[in-house]
C-alpha cells in the first residue's frame, strides 16, 4: 500500500496550476500550493514534505540555483521541474537533489508518471528504458548518458537529438525533420542549429562512437547501428 505523501506545488501560470491540481487530486497526497513569491513560506509552513513541484518561467528559471539551494538547506527533498520548451537549450537539472523535469504542455499521463516515480520510487526503470551501443548506455527514463561508465554532460537538446537518432537507427533524417521531431514545430532558429548540436554531440561522444552519427551529404544525419 502506498504511503500518503506531502507535496509543495509552485506555479505562476493558471494552465499548469489547473493541470497539476487535477493530477495531484488523483494521487494519495496532501498539497500545499502557491506562487513563486510564496515559495519560502511554503517551505517554512509545510513540514516533512516529500516532493517539490516547481514551474520554471522567466525569472524563476534564472533563479533555479537559489531555488535548489533553498530545497537543499531544507533537507534536500526531490524536485520535479516544469520547463517551457523555449528554455530547454540552456536548462541544467539540479545536481544537489534528486530531480526530474517535464516540458510545459506535457500530457497529464506523463506528468503523473513522473510525480509517482519521485514519490514512490522502486520501479522507475525497466530494461526497455536502457539502450546500449558499443560502451554507451542511454537511460531513457532519467535522460542520462554514460560512455564506458562515465557520465556525459549533455544539454537537454543534445541528449534529445542523440536519443532520437539512436532510437531510430539506420534512418536518415533531414535537418528540417530533426527540428520538427527534436526541437518542436515552434522553433524558428534555422536548420543550421542542428549542425552545431551534432558537432557538440560528436565531440562529447569521442572519436569511436562519433563515427556512428553519420552525415548523409545533401540530406541530413543518421545513426548507423
Amino acid at each position: 500500500m502506498q504511503q500518503r505523501k506531502k507535496v509543495i506545488f509552485v506555479a505562476d501560470s493558471l494552465d499548469n496550476a489547473h493541470k497539476f491540481q487535477v493530477i495531484l487530486s488523483k494521487l494519495d497526497v496532501d498539497v500545499a500550493a502557491g506562487s513563486s513569491l510564496q515559495f519560502k513560506n511554503l517551505l517554512k509552513h509545510t513540514p516533512d514534505y516529500d516532493l517539490v513541484i516547481y514551474e520554471l518561467m522567466g525569472e524563476t528559471l534564472k533563479n533555479l540555483a537559489q531555488i535548489e539551494q533553498d530545497v537543499v538547506d531544507d533537507g534536500g527533498t526531490p524536485m520535479l521541474l516544469i520547463v517551457d520548451q523555449a528554455s530547454l537549450s540552456g536548462f541544467r537539472p539540479p545536481l544537489q537533489v534528486h530531480s526530474d523535469f517535464v516540458v510545459s504542455g506535457a500530457s497529464m499521463e506523463e506528468c503523473s508518471l513522473r510525480v509517482r516515480q519521485l514519490l514512490w520510487p522502486g520501479n522507475e526503470s525497466s530494461s526497455s528504458d536502457f539502450i546500449s551501443v558499443d560502451g554507451m548506455t542511454i537511460n531513457l527514463a532519467t535522460y542520462q548518458v554514460t560512455v564506458g561508465g562515465t557520465p556525459i554532460d549533455f544539454t537537454y537538446l543534445e541528449y534529445a537529438l542523440l536519443a532520437f537518432l539512436v532510437t531510430h537507427p539506420g534512418r536518415t533524417y533531414s535537418r528540417d525533420a530533426l527540428l520538427r521531431r527534436v526541437w518542436g514545430f515552434d522553433y524558428y532558429g534555422g536548420s543550421r542549429t542542428v549542425d552545431v548540436h551534432v558537432r557538440r554531440v560528436r565531440a562529447k561522444l569521442g572519436p569511436e562512437l562519433s563515427q556512428c552519427l553519420e552525415t548523409v551529404r545533401g540530406v541530413g544525419y543518421l545513426w548507423s547501428a
